[in-house]
C-alpha cells in the first residue's frame, strides 16, 4: 500500500493550490489530510468518508470555507483544494488513510501515511 502526495509549492497569500493523494494497493473507507509546521505538532486539516454513494466531509475550523476535500474513486485519489491561502497555512501536508473506519481528527487512528508535500505561503 502506498500513498503518494503531490501538488505542493510556493504561493503568495490569497493564492490557491490543489493537493493530490493517490492511493495504490487497496481502497480505503476514509482519507484525510494533516499538516505539520516546523516545531509544531501534526495538525488535522480535513477528512472524507463514504457511506454508500454519499461522501461526508469534515474540516478543521481554521480551514473551513477555504479548503475543500474531495475524492475520485475511479482514480483512488483524494484532493485538497486550498483557496485564500494564508502564511499560517505553511506546512508539510500529509495524506492519511483509514482502512475500515470513518476517519477522525486523531492522526493516531490512521493506518497509512503518505510522504508529505511542502506548501509555502508567502506574505
Amino acid at each position: 500500500v502506498q500513498l503518494q502526495a503531490s501538488g505542493g509549492g510556493l504561493v503568495q497569500a490569497g493564492g490557491s493550490l490543489r493537493l493530490s493523494c493517490a492511493a495504490s494497493g487497496r481502497t480505503f473507507s476514509a482519507m484525510g489530510w494533516f499538516r505539520q509546521a516546523p516545531g509544531k505538532e501534526r495538525e488535522y486539516v480535513a477528512h472524507i468518508r463514504e457511506s454508500g454513494r454519499i461522501s461526508y466531509t469534515y474540516y478543521a475550523d481554521s480551514v473551513k470555507g477555504r479548503f475543500t476535500i474531495s475524492r475520485d474513486n475511479a482514480k483512488n485519489t483524494v484532493y485538497l483544494q486550498m483557496n485564500s491561502l494564508k502564511p499560517e497555512d505553511t506546512a508539510v501536508y500529509l495524506c492519511a488513510a483509514d482502512v475500515g473506519g470513518w476517519g477522525t481528527r486523531d492522526p493516531s487512528k490512521y493506518d497509512y501515511w503518505g510522504q508529505g508535500t511542502q506548501v509555502t505561503v508567502s506574505s
